[in-house]
């Protein structure tokens, strides 16, 4: 028993003892901070996935717009309410 309670009470023991407890809970670097910047990380990663799909998407119907008049045609009269000389053009808006 006394040999027990001499090894858990050494300098070593308590002396890691403190070091572990300082660097998990007191540290600048502690663990609450590391869990936030990973929580950060993951965050920043998936919007530059987002971003990514976002981007490539925009190129798609970029390489559309630009090749095939059609789309072109198609783009300006949905975004832009183009409409040609001889049509009337209706818009139905939702509340």
């Amino acid at each position: 028993m006394k040999k027990v309670f001499g090894l858990l009470f050494n300098k070593y023991m308590l002396t890691s003892a403190a070091f572990v407890v300082w660097m998990t809970l007191f540290d600048q670097n502690d663990w609450m901070t590391q869990k936030d910047t990973r929580k950060q990380l993951q965050d920043v990663k998936d919007n530059i996935r987002f971003l990514t799909a976002k981007t490539e998407g925009m190129e798609r119907e970029l390489y559309l717009l630009k090749s095939d008049p059609g789309t072109l045609e198609r783009y300006a009269r949905e975004h832009y309410r183009m409409k040609r000389d001889n049509e009337d053009l209706y818009i139905i808006e939702r509340k």
